[in-house]
């Protein structure tokens, strides 16, 4: 299921999310994204997309103000000079990696594996692995998914095993542009684990438990 919540990134009033696979439609508001539950009532896992697949505008939501805005470096906005984003990019809302335990004190992150969608879309997807980073000393896990929707997938594969076995040069780019998009050398891979770790990781990190 995919729900669009804005084609702008200043959203500044209500959203209207369209349920594509349905008619019915629902209200939320923009500031009230990282507090969205984690998991669905379907059991499926929410990710906010912050960058869309395909560019490389690093692109961050401001839960203070409910808007997302294109991350600052030295000044400028910050451009991935590299391939640009292999998958939608964005965060599990209602999560938080803990600096206390070693994380880097962001909601968890989450590449999304499909065609690409609008910063600021709201997706239900399948969790399928977990890449376990190190970015400058601090835990920087990255949560893999596809869509819960079958027909909006590019790739046919809802469990790690699957993954790795029909698409075992996807999971080697993939990890090959997390440890390189940055510079060489500022990431340190640690390997990878299948979606049950990938689940209980972000039930771990939830802020609240659900």
């Amino acid at each position: 299921m995919l729900r669009e919540l804005s084609n702008c990134c200043n959203l500044t009033a209500l959203v209207t999310i369209l349920i594509l696979s349905g008619c019915s439609c629902q209200q939320i508001s923009p500031r009230k994204l990282y507090a969205l539950p984690a998991f669905s009532a379907q059991n499926t896992v929410h990710a906010v997309i912050e960058i869309p697949a395909g560019t490389n505008k690093k692109f961050e939501y401001n839960p203070d103000r409910g808007n997302f805005f294109v991350d600052q470096r030295d000044g400028k906005d910050r451009i991935i000079h590299f391939l640009p984003y292999p998958g939608n990019y964005g965060f599990i809302p209602s999560t938080r990696m803990d600096p206390e335990a070693g994380g880097d004190g962001d909601a968890l992150d989450i590449l999304v594996l499909s065609e690409s969608v609008p910063t600021g879309t709201l997706l239900e997807v399948i969790p399928i692995a977990a890449l376990m980073l190190i970015d400058e000393g601090e835990e920087d896990t990255k949560i893999i998914a596809v869509p819960a929707e079958p027909k909006n997938r590019t790739i046919q594969a809802t469990a790690f095993a699957d993954f790795t076995v029909n698409y075992p040069m996807a999971r080697k780019m993939i990890e090959d542009w997390m440890l390189n998009y940055d510079g060489m050398g500022h990431a340190i891979s640690r390997g990878w684990k299948d979606e049950n770790i990938a689940r209980q990781i972000i039930q771990t990190n939830l802020v609240t438990k659900q």
